[in-house]
Protein backbone atom coordinates (compact mmCIF):
# COMPACT_ATOMS: atom_id res chain seq x y z
CA UNK A 1 0.00 0.00 0.00
CA UNK A 2 2.94 2.57 0.74
CA UNK A 3 4.67 1.26 -2.34
CA UNK A 4 1.69 2.38 -4.66
CA UNK A 5 1.42 5.61 -2.54
CA UNK A 6 4.80 6.64 -3.57
CA UNK A 7 4.82 5.96 -6.93
CA UNK A 8 1.23 7.68 -7.09
CA UNK A 9 3.00 10.73 -5.51
CA UNK A 10 5.94 10.08 -8.39
CA UNK A 11 3.89 10.27 -11.19
CA UNK A 12 1.90 13.49 -9.86
CA UNK A 13 5.03 14.93 -9.70
CA UNK A 14 6.43 13.80 -12.79
CA UNK A 15 2.61 14.87 -14.71
CA UNK A 16 3.09 18.13 -13.13
CA UNK A 17 6.68 18.91 -14.23
CA UNK A 18 5.61 17.27 -17.55
CA UNK A 19 4.74 21.26 -18.98
CA UNK A 20 7.75 22.89 -17.33
CA UNK A 21 10.28 23.92 -20.06
CA UNK A 22 13.06 25.21 -17.92
CA UNK A 23 13.05 21.66 -16.17
CA UNK A 24 12.62 18.82 -18.63
CA UNK A 25 12.05 15.67 -17.57
CA UNK A 26 14.38 13.08 -19.58
CA UNK A 27 11.92 10.17 -20.99
CA UNK A 28 13.09 7.14 -19.41
CA UNK A 29 9.82 5.21 -21.13
CA UNK A 30 11.18 5.52 -24.52
CA UNK A 31 14.70 4.96 -26.46
CA UNK A 32 13.63 7.32 -29.20
CA UNK A 33 13.34 9.68 -26.83
CA UNK A 34 16.43 9.45 -25.25
CA UNK A 35 18.17 9.77 -28.75
CA UNK A 36 16.06 12.67 -30.28
CA UNK A 37 17.34 14.50 -26.68
CA UNK A 38 20.88 13.54 -27.09
CA UNK A 39 20.78 14.61 -30.91
CA UNK A 40 21.81 10.84 -31.47
CA UNK A 41 20.30 10.86 -35.23
CA UNK A 42 21.55 8.03 -36.77
CA UNK A 43 20.33 5.87 -34.05
CA UNK A 44 17.60 7.82 -33.77
CA UNK A 45 15.82 7.04 -37.40
CA UNK A 46 17.38 3.50 -37.26
CA UNK A 47 14.86 2.97 -34.56
CA UNK A 48 11.80 4.61 -36.25
CA UNK A 49 12.72 2.61 -39.14
CA UNK A 50 12.04 -0.45 -36.98
CA UNK A 51 9.09 1.25 -35.23
CA UNK A 52 7.38 2.70 -38.11
CA UNK A 53 6.43 5.19 -35.38
CA UNK A 54 8.29 9.12 -35.46
CA UNK A 55 5.71 10.37 -33.15
CA UNK A 56 5.75 8.39 -30.23
CA UNK A 57 4.48 9.96 -27.24
CA UNK A 58 5.95 9.74 -23.80
CA UNK A 59 3.92 10.43 -20.75
CA UNK A 60 3.42 13.77 -21.28
CA UNK A 61 2.71 13.08 -24.87
CA UNK A 62 5.65 14.89 -25.86
CA UNK A 63 6.99 13.32 -29.63
CA UNK A 64 11.10 13.11 -30.60
CA UNK A 65 10.83 15.94 -32.37
CA UNK A 66 9.87 18.39 -29.36
CA UNK A 67 12.90 17.01 -27.44
CA UNK A 68 15.18 17.46 -30.51
CA UNK A 69 13.80 20.97 -30.79
CA UNK A 70 13.44 21.79 -26.89
CA UNK A 71 17.47 20.79 -26.66
CA UNK A 72 18.31 22.58 -30.26
CA UNK A 73 19.11 19.31 -32.07
CA UNK A 74 19.28 20.92 -35.48
CA UNK A 75 20.25 17.84 -37.50
CA UNK A 76 18.39 15.61 -35.66
CA UNK A 77 14.94 17.57 -36.30
CA UNK A 78 16.01 17.82 -40.14
CA UNK A 79 15.64 14.09 -39.85
CA UNK A 80 12.60 13.76 -38.44
CA UNK A 81 10.81 15.87 -40.63
CA UNK A 82 12.07 14.14 -43.13
CA UNK A 83 10.83 10.48 -42.08
CA UNK A 84 7.40 11.92 -41.44
CA UNK A 85 7.16 13.51 -37.60
CA UNK A 86 3.89 15.80 -37.47
CA UNK A 87 5.27 19.52 -37.00
CA UNK A 88 2.37 20.91 -34.94
CA UNK A 89 1.68 18.32 -32.88
CA UNK A 90 1.39 19.57 -28.66
CA UNK A 91 2.43 17.45 -25.59
CA UNK A 92 -0.27 18.22 -22.56
CA UNK A 93 0.45 21.76 -22.27
CA UNK A 94 -0.42 22.32 -25.78
CA UNK A 95 3.56 23.42 -26.12
CA UNK A 96 5.12 22.34 -29.69
CA UNK A 97 8.18 21.53 -31.20
CA UNK A 98 8.48 25.04 -32.48
CA UNK A 99 7.33 26.77 -28.98
CA UNK A 100 9.92 24.71 -27.16
CA UNK A 101 12.48 25.21 -29.84
CA UNK A 102 12.03 29.15 -29.31
CA UNK A 103 12.04 29.21 -25.59
CA UNK A 104 15.12 28.08 -25.22
CA UNK A 105 16.75 30.43 -28.21
CA UNK A 106 17.12 27.51 -30.83
CA UNK A 107 16.96 30.02 -33.97
CA UNK A 108 17.81 27.89 -36.47
CA UNK A 109 15.35 24.79 -35.35
CA UNK A 110 12.83 27.64 -35.39
CA UNK A 111 13.23 28.09 -38.84
CA UNK A 112 13.71 24.84 -39.74
CA UNK A 113 10.60 24.06 -38.22
CA UNK A 114 8.71 27.10 -39.81
CA UNK A 115 9.62 26.04 -43.45
CA UNK A 116 8.19 23.18 -42.77
CA UNK A 117 4.71 24.71 -42.05
CA UNK A 118 4.49 25.31 -38.46
CA UNK A 119 2.22 27.21 -36.53
CA UNK A 120 4.07 30.36 -34.87
CA UNK A 121 1.32 31.48 -33.41
CA UNK A 122 0.60 28.44 -31.22
CA UNK A 123 -0.43 29.43 -27.59
CA UNK A 124 -0.23 27.16 -24.36
CA UNK A 125 -2.54 26.92 -22.30
CA UNK A 126 -0.76 27.61 -18.96
CA UNK A 127 0.20 31.24 -19.48
CA UNK A 128 -1.24 31.45 -22.60
CA UNK A 129 2.04 32.04 -24.36
CA UNK A 130 3.13 32.07 -27.68
CA UNK A 131 6.70 31.20 -28.80
CA UNK A 132 7.37 35.03 -29.61
CA UNK A 133 6.31 35.53 -25.80
CA UNK A 134 8.62 32.83 -24.56
CA UNK A 135 11.72 33.79 -26.80
CA UNK A 136 11.35 37.46 -25.51
CA UNK A 137 10.62 36.56 -22.18
CA UNK A 138 14.18 34.78 -22.32
CA UNK A 139 15.86 37.42 -24.11
CA UNK A 140 16.59 35.30 -27.14
CA UNK A 141 17.29 38.35 -29.93
CA UNK A 142 17.65 36.16 -32.68
CA UNK A 143 14.27 34.24 -32.28
CA UNK A 144 12.19 37.33 -31.92
CA UNK A 145 13.69 38.79 -34.77
CA UNK A 146 13.23 35.70 -37.03
CA UNK A 147 9.39 35.07 -35.47
CA UNK A 148 8.75 38.54 -36.24
CA UNK A 149 10.25 38.09 -40.06
CA UNK A 150 7.55 35.62 -40.40
CA UNK A 151 4.91 37.34 -39.56
CA UNK A 152 4.45 36.42 -35.20
CA UNK A 153 1.91 38.01 -34.17
CA UNK A 154 3.30 40.19 -31.74
CA UNK A 155 -0.73 41.73 -30.37
CA UNK A 156 -1.03 38.58 -28.67
CA UNK A 157 -1.58 38.33 -25.05
CA UNK A 158 -1.19 36.05 -22.52
CA UNK A 159 -3.86 35.37 -19.81
CA UNK A 160 -2.83 37.99 -17.92
CA UNK A 161 -3.14 40.09 -20.70
CA UNK A 162 0.68 41.11 -21.52
CA UNK A 163 2.58 40.95 -24.75
CA UNK A 164 5.65 39.68 -25.83
CA UNK A 165 6.76 43.24 -25.56
CA UNK A 166 5.78 43.46 -22.03
CA UNK A 167 7.08 40.53 -20.62
CA UNK A 168 10.81 41.45 -22.34
CA UNK A 169 10.44 44.72 -20.64
CA UNK A 170 9.48 43.05 -17.39
CA UNK A 171 12.84 40.54 -17.50
CA UNK A 172 15.35 44.15 -18.30
CA UNK A 173 15.14 43.18 -22.10
CA UNK A 174 14.54 46.49 -23.10
CA UNK A 175 15.80 47.18 -26.30
CA UNK A 176 14.17 44.00 -27.67
CA UNK A 177 11.03 44.97 -25.93
CA UNK A 178 11.34 48.45 -28.00
CA UNK A 179 11.88 46.16 -31.16
CA UNK A 180 8.41 44.46 -30.30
Amino acid sequence: MMRSRWLLVGLCLVLAACSEQEQPIAPAESVLHQLAERGQTHELIQAISATGDPDERDVCYRTPLMLASQFGRLDTVHELIAAGAQIDLTEKGNYTALMLAAGNGHTEVVRTLAEAGANIDQVEITNGWTALIWAANRGHSDTVQLLLALGADRAIRDKKGHTAADWARTQGHAGLAERL
